[in-house]
This record gives C-alpha cells, sequence and structure tokens, in this order.
C-alpha cells in the first residue's frame, strides 16, 4: 500500500511517463481510502487545465 508521500510522487510522475500497470493499480488503491490525496489529484487536474486554457488565450492574443 502506498503512503500519501508515495501516492503523490505518483501523480506528478503520471504528468511525465506512463505509469506501470502495478503505479496506476496502487495509486486507484490508496486514493479510494484517501480523500486528502484524491484532492491533491483534483487540484493538479484543474490547475493543468488552466494552464492550458491561459496559454491558448496568449496564443490568440498573440496573431
Amino acid at each position: 500500500m502506498l503512503n500519501c508521500r508515495e501516492a503523490t510522487r505518483l501523480y506528478s510522475e503520471a504528468r511525465e511517463r506512463e505509469l506501470t500497470f502495478k503505479e496506476r493499480a496502487l495509486l486507484r488503491m490508496h486514493i479510494a481510502m484517501c480523500s486528502g490525496c484524491r484532492n491533491f489529484g483534483e487540484q493538479m487536474a484543474f490547475l493543468r487545465d488552466a494552464m492550458r486554457a491561459y496559454a491558448k488565450g496568449r496564443d490568440e492574443k498573440d496573431k
């Protein structure tokens, strides 16, 4: 079982590389039980989407 530090590390690494089946399964099990890490994942997704929208808006202004 992962601890919270390992889970957040895997969340971050998932942005850079594809996780192995074992890593994905362990992360899913952990976030099923840990609301703190689940919130962390949701916040990461929100920030990623916000930065993409911001970058898209900047690109459209530059045209």
